[in-house]
This record gives C-alpha cells, sequence and structure tokens, in this order.
C-alpha cells in the first residue's frame, strides 16, 4: 500500500522539521511547503495529497487565502496551526471549511492523533479492529471488549464511542458530537448526548472515566498516560 501524503504549510522551518518528524515515525510521506503559492502550487501538481498541515499567518499567500483558494477545488481535510487562539479566527476558519483548528504551542502527538482521527473519518485510514486503553473495537463486528470482557452497548452506544475513540483528545462540542453520531437527522434537545454518555460510561467500568467532560461545551475521550 503506498504511504499517505500529508502536506505542511509553516513559513518556520523548525515548525516543519518538528511536524514531519513525528508524522514520519507514523510512515506518511510529508511534503513540505515554507509559504502559501508554494503551497497552492504544490497541491494543484500532487493529486494524491490527503491532508493539508496549514499555518495561518505566513509570508506572500496566508492560511485563509490558501484554504480558500484549495476549497473550491476540493474538500481535502485541513488542519489549521496559529500562534493565537482566537474564537473569531475559529469560526473563519470553520467557515472556510477547516476541519480541524489547533493553537500553538501544541504536543506534536496530539497533532498526529488528529491527523489520524481526520483520516479516519475520511476513510484514508480505515482500522477496522482499534485497541486502546484496554478497550478493543470491532466496526466490522460492532462488538466491544474491554479487558477481554464484551460489553453489550446499543447501537448508538457504540457509534458514539467510535466517534469518541477516533477524536481522541479532541474537544468536541455536544452539536459537534450531535451532528456526526446522529447525522443531522435528530431534532431534539442536544441534551440526549448526556444521557448516552452516562448510560456508555456506567457500561464501561472504570475505563469510562476516559470520558470527560468539558463543562459549558461537551466532551473529550483521553486516555491516561
Amino acid at each position: 500500500m503506498d504511504k499517505i501524503r500529508i502536506l505542511v504549510v509553516d513559513d518556520e522551518s523548525r515548525m516543519r522539521k518538528l511536524v514531519k518528524d513525528f508524522l514520519s515515525k507514523k510512515n506518511y510521506d510529508v511534503i513540505e511547503a515554507e509559504n502559501g503559492e508554494k503551497a497552492v502550487d504544490i497541491f494543484f501538481e500532487n493529486k494524491d495529497i490527503s491532508l493539508i498541515i496549514l499555518d495561518v499567518m505566513m509570508p506572500k499567500m496566508d492560511g485563509w487565502q490558501v484554504c480558500r483558494e484549495i476549497r473550491q477545488y476540493s474538500k481535502v481535510p485541513i488542519i489549521m496551526l496559529t500562534a493565537k487562539s482566537d474564537e473569531k479566527d475559529e469560526l473563519l476558519g470553520f467557515e472556510l471549511g477547516v476541519d480541524e483548528y489547533i493553537s500553538k504551542p501544541f504536543s506534536p502527538k496530539i497533532l498526529v492523533a488528529r491527523v489520524e482521527a481526520i483520516l479516519r473519518r475520511t476513510n484514508t485510514l480505515e482500522d477496522e479492529v482499534i485497541e486502546i486503553g484496554g478497550i478493543l473495537l470491532d466496526k466490522a463486528a460492532h462488538q466491544v471488549k474491554i479487558d477481554g470482557v464484551a460489553v453489550d452497548l446499543s447501537y448508538k452506544e457504540f457509534e458514539l464511542l467510535t466517534y469518541f475513540i477516533t477524536n481522541q483528545g479532541v474537544a468536541l462540542s455536544r452539536e459537534r458530537i450531535l451532528n456526526n453520531v446522529w447525522n443531522y437527522d435528530y431534532f431534539g434537545d442536544a441534551r440526549t448526548i448526556d444521557t448516552h454518555v452516562k448510560k456508555l460510561r456506567s457500561k464501561m467500568g472504570a475505563q469510562g472515566d476516559y470520558i470527560k467532560t468539558i463543562w459549558g461545551m461537551g466532551y473529550k475521550f483521553e486516555v491516561e498516560a
């Protein structure tokens, strides 16, 4: 199988090297661009780029312009990197079709986890069986085992746990969970998620603690180090 190709765009060579080193360890093929213009040229020259990691502040053409240009022709997943955490910037990013938003400084391991989560969501990475923190999740069999013991989950509980695991380390709002797990076809109260999470946690035993509550927002799945 060919390596999955990722384009890393940042005007800081040290940042590009850091990201490239961590992605290369996971067997990704990384292409670098030091400014927005070069990024756009590289993207249109290479038809097999599966994901773009894109810095906002760059000379010649900034990340927003790059995103606008590429979004006219492609829905390739884009992760934006920024030195400042500004709600208006994040909202602009999501309006432009950014898939994920990460503020600097960040943990390279978390960045890799988010890359893999996005690639799974877009079926570029398709792990039928995922093992994490004593949990074994088999997508094909729709089965979950915790510490080797089968756990009986409803269909939506299974889908919810799958969504949490494939987005490990990502803060997820209730609305986002609802849109992805219930697929926009649920018009009730977003608090239905709280009910499902409560049931899911109780069935998972000690591993239920991996599902962290983010007060006023939603949840995050995080395995203790």
